[in-house]
């Protein structure tokens, strides 16, 4: 009943007092589907002023992160970065899949396409400026999103992940960084690889990948905690 009470008083108080701070919340598919997301807007975010318009992000966590309260996705990546004393200036969307499915499965990314969809109805998005970021199992989600709506996306950061090298054709207009570990033992480096291999014999001349040297499977934590990541996902525009 608490934490009923206290869910009902977040989504009470104006957005703008919600600001530099995630919160946990669901979006409702239809009668059998919801999905549970953090959502967090950034410091100073203010919904009375029309005319500002706000970047977005769309984090798609790891395996690791389905077992477990919605809470256990600010364990890595951008949300974890939000809850920092410095915060992200962005708006900040990270789901949470359930562990009897997988972010590239056809289930999910329906269920992440309805979720961008309200979220850019429901806040004064930026179109220009919407990104698509993920890790592992969300590196392989993060290729396969792309794919499907490769008009949405400024940029896209898949990490330690994979994808389908028959949808490069549709990557090669799209500004990508991708990152893998040459030392992952979970998802190996050759899954990145043929990616990267296959949006470039495509045609693409805007994607980059760096390799990190004798870094496993976690190769998430140097790919964040890069400046030179964050400018260049600054810079990057529809």
């Amino acid at each position: 009943m608490l934490k009923f009470s206290i869910a009902l008083f977040l989504m009470s108080l104006p957005l703008c007092a919600q600001s530099g701070k995630q919160i946990e919340t669901s979006l409702k598919i239809d009668e059998k589907t919801s999905v549970p997301y953090l959502q967090y807007l950034p410091k100073g975010f203010d919904p009375s002023k029309k005319e500002q318009k706000y970047p977005l992000i769309l984090f798609l966590h790891g395996r690791g992160e389905s077992n477990g309260p919605l809470s256990i996705v600010k364990e890595w990546g951008p949300p974890k970065l939000a809850e920092s004393e410095k915060g992200l200036p962005y708006i900040l969307i990270s789901p949470q899949c359930p562990k009897s499915s997988w972010w590239s499965n056809d289930d999910q990314q329906e269920i992440l396409i309805k979720l961008l969809a309200h979220v850019r109805k429901q806040f004064p998005i930026n179109d220009s400026r919407i990104y698509l970021t993920g890790l592992s199992m969300g590196g392989f989600g993060s290729w396969e999103l792309a794919s499907r709506l490769p008009d949405t996306f400024a940029a896209v950061v898949p990490i330690c992940g994979g994808g389908n090298p028959k949808n490069a054709a549709k990557l090669v207009d799209i500004p990508i960084w991708n990152w893998h570990g040459d030392a992952d033992k979970v998802i190996p480096i050759s899954k990145s690889e043929e990616m990267v291999e296959a949006v470039k014999i495509a045609g693409g001349k805007k994607i980059t990948f760096t390799r990190l040297k004798d870094v496993g499977h976690n190769s998430w934590s140097d790919a964040y905690a890069s400046p030179k990541l964050w400018d260049w996902l600054a810079n990057k525009k529809r």
